[in-house]
C-alpha cells in the first residue's frame, strides 16, 4: 500500500481565462507543492472546486497531476458525491488512472441516516483497492458521520482513514482511540492540527499548505519530535492566517492567497466568486506577516 503521507495539500484546481480547467498550470503547480513540503495532494475536494466540475474534468486532472508529480508524492482523488453508484463509477476510472487514495466525502443534501453513511462508503470502498480515506465535514454536508459510522468502517480492509473536520474534539479523539492499528485520522481544518496530532492524530489535509507548506511541516515535525512546546508556538504564529482563510468561503481566500503569491491560477468558478475588495484589505495585512514557501511558477514545466 502507499504511503499517503502527514502533510496533504488540498490542492485548488487553476482555470484559464475563459474558466476551462488549466491542466498544464496545475501539472506546475501540484511539483511546487511537492518542493514546498507536502506527501500528497488531495484533487478534486472542495478546495479544488469539485462541485463545478464535470466527472471528465476531474478524471483528466487527476491523471496530469499523477503524470506530473509521478512518486514524489501520493495523489488522492475526490471521487464521490451523493450518489452512490456515480461514485463507485468515477472511483473505479479513477483507480484505472494510478491515483494513490481515493477521499470518500459525507455525501451532502440527501442526508442518509448513519446506516445508510455505512452502506455507501462500504459499497465504494468494495469496489475498488485503492486506499480509501473518509471525508467528515458537516459545516458542508449538513450531516456529521458519528464515531461508531466512522469505527465500523474503519473495519473494512481498504478503508485507511479519515479527514475530521467536524471540529468535534470528543468525537475525533474517541475514533484516535477506538480504531484498529494503521487507521490513521487527519485534521480537516489546519486550526485544529496542532491539538488532534497532540492527541495522536496522524496529519493534517490543509488549505493553508497551497502557500505555507514547509512552515506547516515544520510544525508537524516538531510534534514528532515530541518537542510541544515550539509546536505549539508555530501553531500560534500561524494561527492569523489559517484563520483568515476562511473568513469567507473556501476556496475563495486560498484562490487569491496563491495568486497574490505571484502564480495566476485565475478565478473560482460560479457559484463561487473571486474576493472583493473588502475581503483584500482585511487579508492582505495578515498574509503580508508571512513569507509563502510556493518557489515562483517560473521555475516549473508542465
Amino acid at each position: 500500500m502507499v504511503e499517503i503521507g502527514r502533510l496533504l495539500t488540498a490542492m485548488i484546481t487553476p482555470f484559464d481565462a475563459e474558466g476551462e480547467v488549466d491542466y498544464p498550470k496545475a501539472r506546475k503547480l501540484a511539483k511546487a507543492l511537492v518542493d514546498s513540503g507536502t506527501d500528497g495532494l488531495v484533487i478534486g475536494g472542495t478546495t479544488g472546486e469539485s462541485p463545478s466540475m464535470s466527472d471528465e474534468e476531474k478524471l483528466r486532472l487527476f491523471a496530469e497531476v499523477k503524470e506530473a508529480v509521478g512518486k514524489r508524492a501520493a495523489v488522492i482523488a475526490g471521487t464521490t458525491d451523493n450518489n452512490t453508484r456515480r461514485s463507485i463509477e468515477v472511483s473505479i476510472e479513477a483507480e484505472k488512472l494510478g491515483v494513490d487514495g481515493l477521499l470518500l466525502t459525507v455525501p451532502a443534501y440527501n442526508k442518509p441516516p448513519q446506516e445508510g453513511l455505512y452502506r455507501h462508503f462500504k459499497a465504494i470502498a468494495e469496489k475498488v483497492n485503492t486506499p480509501c480515506v473518509l471525508y467528515n465535514v458537516p459545516g458542508r454536508t449538513a450531516l456529521n458521520m458519528s464515531e461508531e459510522t466512522t469505527l465500523r468502517l474503519s473495519k473494512v480492509k481498504n478503508i485507511v482513514g479519515v479527514k475530521e473536520a467536524s471540529s468535534m474534539p470528543d468525537q475525533i479523539t474517541r475514533i484516535i482511540d477506538g480504531a484498529p492499528e494503521g487507521f490513521r485520522v487527519w485534521s480537516g481544518n489546519d486550526n485544529e492540527t496542532f491539538p488532534i496530532m497532540c492527541t495522536g492524530g496522524y496529519g493534517i489535509v490543509s488549505v493553508a499548505s497551497n502557500i505555507m507548506g514547509l512552515q506547516i511541516k515544520g510544525m508537524l515535525g516538531k510534534i514528532l519530535e515530541g518537542d510541544v512546546e515550539a509546536a505549539a508556538s508555530e501553531h500560534r504564529r500561524m494561527l492569523p492566517i489559517f484563520n483568515a482563510l476562511f473568513w469567507v468561503t473556501n476556496p475563495i481566500p486560498i484562490k487569491y492567497a496563491v495568486n497574490r503569491a505571484g502564480w495566476n491560477v485565475g478565478k473560482p468558478r460560479l457559484p463561487m466568486i473571486d474576493a472583493d475588495e473588502a475581503f483584500r484589505k482585511k487579508f492582505d495585512p495578515v498574509m503580508d506577516r508571512y513569507t509563502p514557501d510556493l518557489p515562483p511558477e517560473s521555475k516549473y514545466r508542465p
